[in-house]
Protein backbone atom coordinates (compact mmCIF):
# COMPACT_ATOMS: atom_id res chain seq x y z
CA UNK A 1 0.00 0.00 0.00
CA UNK A 2 1.30 3.75 -0.90
CA UNK A 3 1.23 6.15 1.60
CA UNK A 4 1.02 9.71 -0.20
CA UNK A 5 1.30 13.04 1.87
CA UNK A 6 0.43 16.77 0.69
CA UNK A 7 1.73 19.14 3.54
CA UNK A 8 -0.17 22.49 3.40
CA UNK A 9 0.10 25.20 4.66
CA UNK A 10 -3.56 25.17 6.90
CA UNK A 11 -3.66 21.87 6.00
CA UNK A 12 -2.49 18.15 5.34
CA UNK A 13 -4.02 15.93 3.28
CA UNK A 14 -2.91 12.47 2.92
CA UNK A 15 -4.57 8.89 1.75
CA UNK A 16 -3.44 5.60 0.56
CA UNK A 17 -3.55 3.56 -2.44
CA UNK A 18 -3.46 0.37 -3.38
CA UNK A 19 -2.38 0.74 -7.02
CA UNK A 20 -4.38 3.32 -9.08
CA UNK A 21 -7.35 3.20 -6.49
CA UNK A 22 -7.70 5.22 -3.31
CA UNK A 23 -8.42 3.04 -0.57
CA UNK A 24 -8.66 6.04 1.75
CA UNK A 25 -7.59 9.51 2.72
CA UNK A 26 -7.59 11.82 5.72
CA UNK A 27 -6.87 15.69 6.52
CA UNK A 28 -5.87 17.56 9.88
CA UNK A 29 -4.61 20.94 10.95
CA UNK A 30 -1.05 21.60 9.90
CA UNK A 31 1.18 22.34 12.99
CA UNK A 32 3.86 23.56 11.94
CA UNK A 33 6.14 22.74 15.02
CA UNK A 34 5.29 18.86 14.57
CA UNK A 35 8.21 16.08 15.34
CA UNK A 36 8.94 12.88 13.36
CA UNK A 37 7.01 10.95 16.27
CA UNK A 38 4.11 13.27 16.29
CA UNK A 39 3.52 12.20 13.03
CA UNK A 40 4.11 8.96 13.78
CA UNK A 41 1.83 8.86 16.42
CA UNK A 42 -1.17 10.92 13.98
CA UNK A 43 -0.33 8.44 11.27
CA UNK A 44 -1.13 5.23 14.07
CA UNK A 45 -4.44 6.20 15.35
CA UNK A 46 -5.62 7.23 11.69
CA UNK A 47 -4.90 3.83 9.98
CA UNK A 48 -5.90 2.24 13.15
CA UNK A 49 -9.57 3.77 12.30
CA UNK A 50 -9.48 1.65 9.40
CA UNK A 51 -8.00 -1.35 11.06
CA UNK A 52 -4.84 -0.92 9.47
CA UNK A 53 -1.06 -1.00 10.73
CA UNK A 54 2.11 0.64 9.38
CA UNK A 55 2.80 -2.81 8.51
CA UNK A 56 0.15 -1.92 5.63
CA UNK A 57 2.36 0.56 4.24
CA UNK A 58 4.84 -0.62 1.69
CA UNK A 59 6.20 2.89 0.00
CA UNK A 60 5.15 6.33 0.85
CA UNK A 61 5.92 10.03 -0.97
CA UNK A 62 5.08 13.36 0.53
CA UNK A 63 4.93 16.83 -0.87
CA UNK A 64 5.35 19.80 1.89
CA UNK A 65 4.68 23.40 1.29
CA UNK A 66 6.10 23.82 5.07
CA UNK A 67 10.06 23.24 4.92
CA UNK A 68 11.07 22.24 8.62
CA UNK A 69 8.19 19.55 8.21
CA UNK A 70 10.03 17.83 5.06
CA UNK A 71 12.93 16.30 7.44
CA UNK A 72 10.35 15.36 10.18
CA UNK A 73 8.19 13.21 7.45
CA UNK A 74 11.26 11.69 6.38
CA UNK A 75 12.25 10.81 9.90
CA UNK A 76 8.90 9.68 11.08
CA UNK A 77 9.14 7.05 7.69
CA UNK A 78 12.39 5.86 8.64
CA UNK A 79 11.52 5.32 12.04
CA UNK A 80 7.90 4.28 11.65
CA UNK A 81 7.69 2.43 8.14
CA UNK A 82 11.00 1.28 7.89
CA UNK A 83 11.98 2.75 4.49
CA UNK A 84 12.47 5.53 2.87
CA UNK A 85 10.31 8.65 2.47
CA UNK A 86 10.19 9.79 -1.61
CA UNK A 87 9.87 13.95 -1.10
CA UNK A 88 9.07 15.62 -4.13
CA UNK A 89 11.90 18.35 -4.74
CA UNK A 90 15.03 18.42 -6.84
CA UNK A 91 15.67 15.56 -8.56
CA UNK A 92 13.22 13.75 -8.46
CA UNK A 93 11.46 12.74 -11.96
CA UNK A 94 8.24 14.48 -12.57
CA UNK A 95 7.80 13.61 -16.16
CA UNK A 96 7.18 16.99 -17.08
CA UNK A 97 9.58 19.55 -18.81
CA UNK A 98 9.53 22.74 -16.73
CA UNK A 99 10.00 26.03 -18.46
CA UNK A 100 10.49 28.35 -15.41
CA UNK A 101 13.20 30.53 -14.31
CA UNK A 102 14.14 28.73 -11.66
CA UNK A 103 12.38 25.31 -10.79
CA UNK A 104 13.64 25.25 -6.92
CA UNK A 105 10.84 27.74 -6.49
CA UNK A 106 7.89 26.25 -7.63
CA UNK A 107 5.87 24.81 -4.50
CA UNK A 108 6.18 21.02 -4.49
CA UNK A 109 1.91 21.01 -4.54
CA UNK A 110 2.10 23.15 -7.89
CA UNK A 111 4.04 20.68 -9.79
CA UNK A 112 1.89 17.54 -8.30
CA UNK A 113 -1.29 19.23 -9.22
CA UNK A 114 0.26 20.14 -13.17
CA UNK A 115 1.22 16.15 -12.97
CA UNK A 116 -2.38 15.37 -12.19
CA UNK A 117 -4.00 17.88 -14.45
CA UNK A 118 -1.96 17.07 -17.77
CA UNK A 119 -2.33 13.03 -16.96
CA UNK A 120 -6.58 13.58 -16.23
CA UNK A 121 -6.95 15.73 -19.80
CA UNK A 122 -4.19 14.86 -21.75
CA UNK A 123 -3.79 18.92 -23.22
CA UNK A 124 -3.59 22.30 -22.48
CA UNK A 125 -4.87 23.01 -18.92
CA UNK A 126 -4.99 25.18 -16.12
CA UNK A 127 -5.23 23.71 -12.60
CA UNK A 128 -6.70 25.84 -9.68
CA UNK A 129 -5.98 25.31 -6.66
CA UNK A 130 -8.03 27.37 -3.74
CA UNK A 131 -5.65 26.86 -0.42
CA UNK A 132 -4.13 29.82 1.60
CA UNK A 133 -3.31 31.47 -1.57
CA UNK A 134 -5.00 30.91 -4.87
CA UNK A 135 -2.71 29.24 -7.23
CA UNK A 136 -2.92 29.05 -11.28
CA UNK A 137 -0.64 26.93 -12.82
CA UNK A 138 -0.79 26.23 -16.37
CA UNK A 139 0.02 23.20 -18.58
CA UNK A 140 0.69 23.42 -22.33
CA UNK A 141 -0.95 20.78 -25.25
CA UNK A 142 2.42 19.07 -25.15
CA UNK A 143 2.55 19.08 -21.14
CA UNK A 144 5.12 21.59 -19.95
CA UNK A 145 4.88 23.36 -17.32
CA UNK A 146 4.85 26.93 -17.85
CA UNK A 147 4.35 28.79 -14.90
CA UNK A 148 1.31 30.27 -12.94
CA UNK A 149 -0.71 32.97 -11.22
CA UNK A 150 -0.54 33.52 -7.76
CA UNK A 151 -3.10 35.76 -5.40
CA UNK A 152 -3.99 35.83 -1.78
CA UNK A 153 -6.28 32.79 -0.75
CA UNK A 154 -9.67 33.54 0.44
CA UNK A 155 -8.94 33.31 4.72
CA UNK A 156 -6.26 35.57 4.46
CA UNK A 157 -7.61 37.94 3.04
CA UNK A 158 -10.85 37.88 5.01
CA UNK A 159 -8.67 37.61 8.03
CA UNK A 160 -6.61 40.93 7.03
CA UNK A 161 -9.84 42.18 6.08
CA UNK A 162 -11.15 42.23 9.62
CA UNK A 163 -7.90 43.00 11.20
CA UNK A 164 -7.09 46.46 9.04
CA UNK A 165 -10.78 47.71 9.46
CA UNK A 166 -12.01 47.67 13.06
CA UNK A 167 -15.58 48.20 11.95
CA UNK A 168 -16.04 45.16 10.05
CA UNK A 169 -17.23 42.07 11.48
CA UNK A 170 -16.13 38.43 11.22
CA UNK A 171 -18.09 35.76 8.72
CA UNK A 172 -18.49 32.44 7.88
CA UNK A 173 -19.01 31.74 3.89
CA UNK A 174 -22.40 30.95 3.28
CA UNK A 175 -24.29 31.86 0.50
CA UNK A 176 -25.04 35.72 0.02
CA UNK A 177 -29.19 36.85 -0.08
CA UNK A 178 -28.06 38.45 -3.51
CA UNK A 179 -25.12 40.54 -5.49
CA UNK A 180 -26.16 43.43 -3.79
CA UNK A 181 -25.53 43.17 -0.02
CA UNK A 182 -28.30 44.48 2.09
CA UNK A 183 -26.03 44.50 5.54
CA UNK A 184 -22.60 44.72 6.29
CA UNK A 185 -22.68 40.78 6.45
CA UNK A 186 -23.60 40.13 3.15
CA UNK A 187 -21.98 42.63 1.31
CA UNK A 188 -18.49 41.43 2.41
CA UNK A 189 -19.65 37.63 1.95
CA UNK A 190 -20.98 39.03 -2.03
CA UNK A 191 -17.79 40.82 -2.52
CA UNK A 192 -15.77 37.89 -1.60
CA UNK A 193 -17.75 34.83 -2.84
CA UNK A 194 -18.19 36.89 -6.42
CA UNK A 195 -15.04 39.20 -6.31
CA UNK A 196 -12.83 35.85 -6.11
CA UNK A 197 -14.77 33.90 -8.78
CA UNK A 198 -14.43 37.00 -10.98
CA UNK A 199 -10.63 37.12 -10.46
CA UNK A 200 -10.55 33.17 -11.03
CA UNK A 201 -12.61 33.60 -14.31
CA UNK A 202 -10.96 36.49 -15.25
CA UNK A 203 -7.51 35.55 -15.13
CA UNK A 204 -9.02 32.08 -16.80
CA UNK A 205 -10.41 33.64 -19.68
CA UNK A 206 -6.82 35.87 -20.34
CA UNK A 207 -4.82 32.56 -20.33
CA UNK A 208 -7.43 30.57 -22.61
CA UNK A 209 -6.78 33.74 -25.36
CA UNK A 210 -3.12 32.64 -25.10
CA UNK A 211 -3.03 28.79 -25.02
CA UNK A 212 -6.60 28.51 -26.96
CA UNK A 213 -10.03 28.36 -25.60
CA UNK A 214 -10.02 24.50 -24.92
CA UNK A 215 -7.82 24.61 -22.15
CA UNK A 216 -9.61 22.61 -19.28
CA UNK A 217 -9.73 24.26 -15.88
CA UNK A 218 -10.07 21.84 -13.21
CA UNK A 219 -10.16 23.19 -9.41
CA UNK A 220 -8.88 21.72 -6.29
CA UNK A 221 -7.78 22.83 -2.94
CA UNK A 222 -9.77 23.10 0.57
CA UNK A 223 -12.39 26.03 -0.50
CA UNK A 224 -12.69 25.12 -3.97
CA UNK A 225 -16.38 23.95 -3.05
CA UNK A 226 -16.92 27.47 -1.30
CA UNK A 227 -15.83 29.44 -4.78
CA UNK A 228 -16.20 27.25 -7.78
CA UNK A 229 -20.15 27.33 -7.91
CA UNK A 230 -19.69 30.98 -8.48
CA UNK A 231 -17.40 30.92 -10.84
CA UNK A 232 -17.85 30.38 -14.52
CA UNK A 233 -14.95 29.06 -16.16
CA UNK A 234 -14.24 26.07 -14.10
CA UNK A 235 -14.84 22.70 -16.05
CA UNK A 236 -14.66 20.33 -13.02
CA UNK A 237 -13.81 20.27 -9.56
CA UNK A 238 -11.24 17.03 -8.65
CA UNK A 239 -10.93 17.18 -4.18
CA UNK A 240 -7.91 14.41 -4.58
CA UNK A 241 -6.12 15.95 -7.39
CA UNK A 242 -2.90 16.39 -5.57
CA UNK A 243 -3.08 13.09 -3.92
CA UNK A 244 -2.96 11.52 -7.57
CA UNK A 245 -0.57 13.61 -8.65
CA UNK A 246 1.45 11.68 -5.85
CA UNK A 247 1.05 8.49 -6.84
CA UNK A 248 2.34 9.17 -10.69
CA UNK A 249 5.42 10.98 -9.46
CA UNK A 250 5.82 7.98 -6.78
CA UNK A 251 4.95 5.62 -10.04
CA UNK A 252 7.82 7.81 -12.38
CA UNK A 253 10.55 6.90 -10.03
CA UNK A 254 10.04 3.51 -9.03
CA UNK A 255 13.81 1.70 -9.19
Amino acid sequence: MLLVVDVGNTQTHLGTFEGAELVEHWRFATVRSSTADELGAALRSLLELRGLSFDAIDAAIVSSTVPQLRPEWSEMASRYLGHELLVVGPGLRIGMPIRYDNPREIGPDRLVNAVAGYDKVGGACVIVDFGTAVTHDIVSADGEYLGGVIFPGVEISLEALTERAAALPKIDLTEPRGLIGKTTVDAIRSGVLYGFAAMVDGILARLRAELGADTRAIATGGLAGVIVPYCAGIDEVDDLLTLTGLRLIWERNRE
